[in-house]
């Protein structure tokens, strides 16, 4: 059983011992910690289908009525679709209830500021400390909160999608695609149809069915998506989409089955915006060189950031990108919100798709081609982090070729391939993502690094 409290919120396991997972006690805790840092009057909350969903809810709208606050329960609702019901709401802060690509077992609180974007990391580390001395004063009966139910935000993010000026609407519907698309029995079961009517795209869901009950392993990675590659290539779409439970990461499949390439969701919306808006581009460390190419193709400037939302959009802010995200397929679109958003993603790829002329296998073939391994290792209580970094750079530290970036875990950048080791902000694992021109390449390493840990734990 595991509590994990990062930049990406407080994720943990539900049921167990208190302090050891996300159990009721501690979600009342860190709830009153978060409403006590706000010190506002308005909070968005927003879930997604996770069995756990109501249940936290529950305990969540509760410690917030007894803090005092109007609580904006918008129900049913995707990661960015909460994030921007935080601005449509004037309020002061919003809590989406979802622990994204985790398996069943797994739930959080994800943390957003009056703008709708993710806590800093200076923030988090307050409401940690205020949640740690447990100091809270609660609202008198007479100042009690309540909470009010909106069941409008869906239908106002897809207008905001259709609104958006790069997203062709007439293109698209003239184009008359029809998609295969992968909700995993979560709310894009409930938004993406809703989407695709707008568009005037016809489709079929797989697992649509918002009931938490995960037909797969939720991360939209290649060896979890065999069911909707099997039906595309069956013939009769022109395009698979895969969505997480909280429908902020993205990924495409070919009309042939193919995999579009997790990594290059980003990378082709980038294309497709900078082609229109000449500007700069941000991702994180562990993702594909490709963006960096296609931005310099189009006269941008492209930067890194290290992993985390917040600190890619921090970082997109500071060098003024007009398109960003990360390789897990988080598409950021400042003219829209600064939070990653599935359904702007695929507004911008149909949009591109529509006006090219082109098949998703064939757009694919106009992006340089990188191969990319994504390998985990699970920590143990004896694992030490901190000493497998300083094994590592001293590793490379005679290499010439090798540049080393020690922001976010450790990553070595070579001529033509990179890799990159880091502690996961989601899970209680060490990521090491490598990339180079094959994937026995990448691969190999990857296990290099890999090797380290193992010879470590």
């Amino acid at each position: 059983m595991t509590l994990i409290k990062s930049i990406s919120g407080i994720r943990g396991t539900i049921g167990g011992h208190t302090g050891d997972t996300l159990n009721p006690l501690d979600i009342v805790k860190f709830t009153t910690a978060y409403a006590t840092f706000i010190g506002g009057k308005r909070i968005v909350v927003g879930r997604d289908g996770r069995i756990s969903g109501p249940m936290v809810r529950d305990v969540v709208c509760g410690t917030l009525v007894g803090m005092g606050y109007e609580v904006i329960d918008i129900g049913l609702a995707t990661t960015p679709t909460t994030e921007l019901a935080v601005r449509w709401h004037q309020a002061d802060g919003g809590i989406i209830i979802t622990a994204s690509h985790n398996p069943t077992q797994w739930n959080a609180l994800k943390l957003l500021n009056r703008e709708g974007e993710f806590l800093t990391a200076a923030d988090g580390a307050e409401v940690l400390r205020i949640a740690e001395a447990e100091d809270f004063d609660y609202a008198p009966v007479e100042r009690l909160g309540r909470v009010v139910a909106d069941d409008t935000m869906n239908q106002r993010h897809v207008q905001s999608v259709l609104d958006l000026r790069l997203v062709d609407v007439e293109a698209i519907r003239q184009r008359r695609f029809c998609v295969c698309a992968d909700t995993i029995n979560s709310v894009g079961g409930i938004i993406l149809p809703d989407l695709f009517r707008a568009l005037g795209v016809d489709f079929e869901i797989l697992n649509g069915t918002c009931n938490g009950q995960f037909a797969h392993n939720p991360e939209p990675l290649e060896k979890n998506l065999q069911g909707i590659m099997d039906k595309m290539r069956q013939g009769g779409f022109d395009l698979g989409i895969v969505v997480d439970p909280d429908v902020d990461r993205l990924a495409f499949i070919c009309e042939d089955g193919r995999m579009f390439g997790e990594e290059y969701t980003l990378v082709s919306v980038a294309d497709y915006v900078l082609s229109h808006d000449k500007g700069n581009t941000v991702s994180n460390l562990s993702s594909t060189r490709a963006l960096r190419d296609v931005t310099e193709k189009h006269g941008g400037r492209y930067t890194a950031a290290a992993v985390g939302e917040v600190n890619v959009t921090t970082k997109m802010k500071e060098v003024g990108a007009v398109i960003g995200g990360e390789g897990n397929g988080g598409v950021i679109y400042p003219e829209s919100h600064y939070g990653r958003d599935a359904l702007v993603g695929i507004g911008l790829f149909l949009s591109s798709l529509a006006q090219k002329g082109l098949t998703a296998s064939a757009l694919r073939k106009t992006f340089p081609d990188y191969q990319i391994a994504k390998n985990r290792i699970d920590l143990t209580p004896e694992t030490d982090v901190d000493a497998i970094l300083v094994k590592v750079k001293e590793m490379f530290a005679g290499d010439p070729e090798a540049v080393v970036n020690d922001i976010d875990g450790v990553k070595i950048d070579f001529p033509a391939k990179w890799v990159h080791l880091r502690k996961s902000n989601t899970e209680p694992i060490i990521r090491v993502y490598s990339e180079a021109q094959t994937i026995d390449e990448a691969d190999a390493l990857g296990k290099r690094l890999m090797q380290v840990v193992y010879d470590m734990q």
